[in-house]
């Protein structure tokens, strides 16, 4: 019997522990990963937000102008135009990405025949780099062979396609190629999403007779607001720092048209060897970012207490 007390008062003394002993094994082990994540983000976003408010050129120098870099930065009708284009990336890339994945999950939840094989052409985009990507894709809106030429080889010789050398839609080549990356991830995070729905509510929608539509819009949607959220973030985070498609795709051009916020931090650090206003850049982007993280992480850490609580 002592020894039975013993075991006992052990056990709940383990439990009567502080919380910061718990789990103190895998704490241990934590412990190089938080260095890094300290000393490389934490540590390296507050130095670049420092010598942004520097006139550090091409080696850093603790010489402060204030906001000058800053203010040259939002003057500067190139940076003006990267931040228009990564607008309209941004805003082609959630919507179309979002509906032509849900609806290619969809279809794919209809247990057709050959689903691994449609799901693997779809995916597999995704597993390519960017400057793949872009490669490929400028090879196929090339204006003199790809597409454009196997299109006069059939017979419409008068057939153009100019879309990269043209200033007002050369952003919508990157658009297009972007979006032939990324829709096949975004498909493959939303039929995860519907593969969790439980079938009972399919059996009760017709039971009750209710169109598929409807049963999509108004019952399974909603039940996926955190897929759609974790989705939305990924991309919204991916767009901000979208860089080697351009590089590849248009290197800019034409007249820097499709610029992008990415690509203008590259070139002012390691072009022009102006380091004050590439940082002046990133620093602005940083700040884009944690815009759409902080909100999406309070949601969902604020969900997962509220759940836990009740």
């Amino acid at each position: 019997m002592p020894s039975f007390f013993r075991q006992i008062e052990q056990k709940t003394w383990w439990k009567r522990r502080p919380k910061i002993l718990r789990n103190l094994s895998a704490k241990i082990a934590a412990l190089p990963m938080i260095a890094v994540a300290l000393v490389g983000f934490v540590g390296c976003s507050v130095w670049s937000i420092v010598y942004s408010f520097t006139s550090s050129k091409s080696l850093p120098k603790e010489r402060f102008v204030g906001f000058k870099q800053y203010d040259r930065l939002f003057d500067s009708s190139r940076w003006q135009t990267s931040v228009e284009n990564v607008a309209v990336y941004g805003i082609c890339s959630l919507v179309f990405s979002l509906v032509v994945g849900f609806l290619l999950a969809v279809a794919l939840d209809q247990k057709i025949r050959f689903e691994n094989t449609f799901r693997t052409i779809f995916l597999y985009p995704f597993a390519l780099s960017f400057i793949v990507t872009g490669l490929v894709w400028q090879w196929l809106l090339n204006a003199d062979f790809g597409v454009a030429q196997v299109i006069r080889d059939i017979g419409f010789t008068s057939f153009e396609l100019n879309i990269l050398s043209n200033r007002d839609y050369a952003i919508y080549a990157i658009i297009i190629a972007g979006l032939w990356q990324g829709t096949g991830f975004v498909m493959a995070l939303m039929l995860a999403g519907l593969r969790g729905i439980d079938q009972d509510i399919w059996k009760a929608s017709r039971v009750d007779g209710i169109p598929a539509w409807r049963t999509y819009l108004f019952i399974v949607i909603p039940m996926m607001k955190p897929v759609f959220i974790t989705t939305l973030v990924i991309i919204a985070s991916g767009i901000v720092k979208v860089f080697d498609l351009v590089v590849a795709l248009t290197a800019g051009g034409p007249g820097g048209s499709s610029e992008l916020p990415a690509k203008y931090v590259y070139d002012f650090m390691f072009g022009r060897a102006n380091l004050g206003q590439a940082l002046a850049a990133s620093t602005v982007m940083l700040t884009t970012v944690l815009i759409i993280l902080i909100p999406w992480a309070y949601l969902e850490f604020s969900h997962k207490k509220d759940s836990e609580n009740g």
